[in-house]
């Protein structure tokens, strides 16, 4: 059993659970644009649950559907909708009256955004699904994430008002189903099947439909359906978290604080929380604690409306907090109630001598969170303007058509032809789908004439996986001996001697036994590209290397096996494989992810819900972030994070301890995130280190190098001179943000000693600094 069952419900629970009871199950599948699969998903759905004994019925599917679609319906019973004329067009509701009088278990739903006839007994197709519920059928139904009342607005904007919304459902639609899968597909997809005449534009066909099709617009709209649906996650991850008593950020998205006082420098702060939410897709908070006993001047409340007025433009959320404890146990107060990741504020004005005697506050909140960052705003913000998280500008392109080719401009162009195309399916978990659907992408493929094969393949025992291999011919693999027993790989000598057109290879992540080839299988999937070939694998969002902090702040567990981010950067299409943690679960206690004999166990550990939901957030935060990067070098008006400004470089000062290899991951992230340089900096302050210390600093140089930083390193013959070394190497970089880690000193010892932290701070006062909190404090 888990504590869910030992826990007592409110009643509030109680009240819930009786009308759930009493209502049928709703599940939306939702898609980012027409021709993303959803009828055909919600059909297959519905022939899984009929081959279970569950009984299945269609009472409403698009008449735009195609042959492929169609022919999932099998064996399903349809109840014929209601047909009516509206302006020449033919519509359809549904027959309530004949499904409640039919009264199946489960009624398929296509097009959850329709308004029903004037003389019909509900306004909307939405109002006949809620009377189904309360008569106990459940339904699975189909939605475009424009279709929803709060994401119109912003779809019709950033594609030029090339959606038309006739039909809208209320913002809380997704909020109110018991289940929310989102279809997500590559905009490459989209336009392929556009191709390939499996899409209609709409019922008009007209050419504003058409050029919705438009590989920005696609983009865009699967970017704002990632969000959104994460947005939604969050929702139930926050109930979730408050219900069991879990404090603190949860490690699947961020939350900026941005600390002002009614001061000029109030706009610089909010303006550089805003980029740093943007560029982070998190949220931003701001407030200012005043002490009430103290009478506000006439420029204070100037500046006090100026500051309300600016945070509602910037889409963030003020509020006034009256000082009622010491400022930094309420600052901590605060942003452990709000789940707050980092922390933006201004250069402390406190000297060296004031800091002894009264403490620092940026100290006072580290030693009192934790997982809270703090990013300390440099002083040149004023004299340079808006310059607030700006990114590496793109070089003009020479477009000179007569310009000859350099020999490695040449030979790079001619190797990324060359090249196979590398396309990723990832999930947040095992047994969320990657497997079974890449098969099923397989056969399709071999349908129309490519030559595929299976490089690799994991099906862990599970019927359905095994079932969809189908023809498809499997690579046998190459048989390796270690410690007396002789252990399998995949034999990439013999998939590049047999050069198909595409290979499947499963377990992105995975470690190769010793002794072969390669370390890692990405490894033998770069040989396989490199030889013409095109490669489609799978992995789990836990797999990717700087994730690798929020995994373990998130489920407790450090993966060991990770993939570079650079492997999945270059990859041609990235695609999630989303499910809900309750179908997870579900699918979980059926054994169709693992042996009987392993289910309680995962189900008590990383299966658990709220790492599930979790898993989940991040996913779709990690792939819409993906969408981003990929949509700004397309087109940069596009994207959804804002602009590339001004060049950026990052400074990460490390030390030789386990958590500088943290400080370097959450380097590289900002880094890409900003398009900027990056370098990782350790000062050697004695002559000879341990062996102990020798491994750490090549841990340290070659984590750096995979992630595609550059390590430098510095010597110094005093210790208290490390500061002054790394300020030189910086302002000499001209670097513009510094990551350093929360100094490990008490109080009293940096009293007595001093911090490198804190002279650091001082001595660079012209940068930005990211203060990264101790995750094991």
């Amino acid at each position: 059993m888990s504590e869910d069952d030992f826990r007592r419900k409110t009643p509030e629970e109680i009240l819930l659970s009786i009308q759930k009871i009493r209502r049928g199950h709703l599940k939306i599948i939702l898609g980012a644009v027409p021709g993303s699969g959803k009828t055909y998903h919600m059909l297959r759905e519905g022939n899984i649950l009929k081959k279970r004994g569950i009984d299945v019925v269609i009472g409403f599917l698009s008449p735009l559907n195609r042959p492929k679609t169609i022919e999932q319906i099998g064996e399903l019973e349809v109840i014929p909708p209601v047909q009516w004329i509206d302006k020449g067009e033919e519509k359809y509701d549904l027959d309530i009256e004949a499904i409640v009088n039919r009264n199946p278990e489960v009624v398929l739903v296509d097009e959850l955004a329709h308004r029903n006839r004037s003389e019909a007994e509900r306004q909307t197709r939405l109002d006949d699904i809620h009377y189904l519920l309360n008569m106990k059928i459940s339904v699975i139904t189909t939605i475009n994430i424009f279709e929803l009342d709060d994401v119109k607005g912003i779809a019709a904007k950033i594609t030029g008002g090339k959606v038309k919304v006739n039909c809208s459902v209320p913002e809380d639609t997704l909020a109110l189903a018991d289940e929310v899968k989102l279809l997500d597909v590559t905009p490459e997809v989209i336009l392929h099947r556009l191709q390939e005449g499996e899409i209609e534009y709409s019922h008009n066909q007209n050419r504003k439909s058409e050029k919705l099709f438009h590989r920005g617009n696609l983009a865009a709209l699967r970017e704002t359906a990632l969000r959104y649906l994460a947005g939604e996650v969050n929702d139930v991850l926050e109930d979730y978290r408050e219900k069991h008593g879990m404090i603190g950020p949860s490690g699947a998205s961020e939350k900026i604080l941005v600390m002002v006082q009614y001061h000029w420098n109030g706009s610089i702060l909010i303006r550089r929380g805003q980029q740093i939410a943007k560029r982070l897709g998190g949220e931003l908070l701001v407030i200012c604690i005043h002490d009430p006993h103290k009478k506000r001047s006439n420029n204070e409340l100037t500046f006090k409306r100026s500051i309300i007025k600016l945070v509602e433009k910037v889409g963030g959320r003020f509020e006034e907090v009256e000082l009622k404890e010491g400022l930094s146990a309420q600052i901590v107060q605060y942003a452990t109630q709000y789940n707050v990741t980092r922390i933006v504020m201004g250069q402390s004005k406190r000297t060296r001598w004031e800091e002894i005697l009264y403490g620092s506050i940026i100290n006072k909140i580290l030693w009192k969170t934790k997982n809270i960052d703090i990013f300390i705003v440099a002083d040149r913000a004023e004299k340079d303007g808006e310059r607030v998280l700006p990114t590496k500008q793109i070089k003009k392109r020479d477009d000179n058509p007569y310009r000859r080719l350099t020999i490695k401009e040449l030979e790079k162009e001619i190797n990324k032809i060359n090249r196979g195309a590398l396309k990723v399916y990832i999930g947040a978990a095992p047994g969320v789908g990657k497997t079974y659907t890449m098969l099923r992408e397989a056969n399709e493929l071999k349908q129309k004439g490519i030559d595929i094969v299976i490089g690799l393949l994991e099906t862990h025992g599970r019927k359905d996986t095994f079932d969809q291999i189908g023809s498809l011919e499997l690579i046998p693999r190459k048989k390796i001996p270690y410690k007396g027993a002789l252990l399998e790989e995949m034999n990439t000598d013999a998939i590049i001697k047999r050069n198909p057109e595409v290979v499947l290879v499963d377990e992105l992540a995975h470690t190769n036994v010793p002794g072969s080839q390669n370390h890692k299988r990405y490894e033998d999937i770069e040989a396989i590209l490199k030889s013409g070939i095109s490669v489609i694998s799978t992995m789990n969002i836990q797999h990717i290397e700087s994730l690798n902090d929020s995994v373990e702040q998130i489920t407790g567990i450090r993966v060991r096996e990770t993939v570079p981010d650079h492997i999945l950067r270059r990859a041609d299409e990235i695609e999630l494989i989303d499910i809900s943690p309750k179908a997870l679960r579900d699918r979980m206690k059926e054994g169709l992810i693992y042996a009987p004999e392993k289910v309680e166990q995962a189900l008590e550990h990383f299966f658990k819900t709220g790492n599930l939901i979790a898993l989940r957030e991040l996913a779709l935060r990690e792939v819409a972030d993906d969408v981003d990067d990929r949509l700004e070098a397309w087109e940069r008006k596009r994207t959804l994070r804002g602009p590339w400004r001004q060049e950026e470089v990052i400074f990460v000062c490390t030390k030789l301890e386990q958590d500088s290899e943290r400080l370097i991951r959450r380097g590289f992230r900002i880094a890409y995130r900003l398009k900027a340089l990056w370098y990782v900096a350790y000062v050697k302050d004695h002559h000879l280190l341990t062996e102990e210390e020798e491994e750490m600093l090549e841990k340290i140089r070659q984590l750096t190098e995979r992630l595609g930083g550059r390590f430098e390193q510095y010597k110094t013959s005093d210790r208290r001179h490390i500061f002054r070394e790394l300020a030189k190497q910086m302002n000499e970089k001209q670097a513009t943000q510094v990551i350093i880690g929360q100094s490990a000193r008490t109080r009293w010892e940096e009293i007595l000693k001093g911090s490198v932290t804190q002279r650091l701070l001082r001595e660079v006062r012209h940068m930005d600094v990211l203060v990264v909190a101790d995750q094991h404090k």
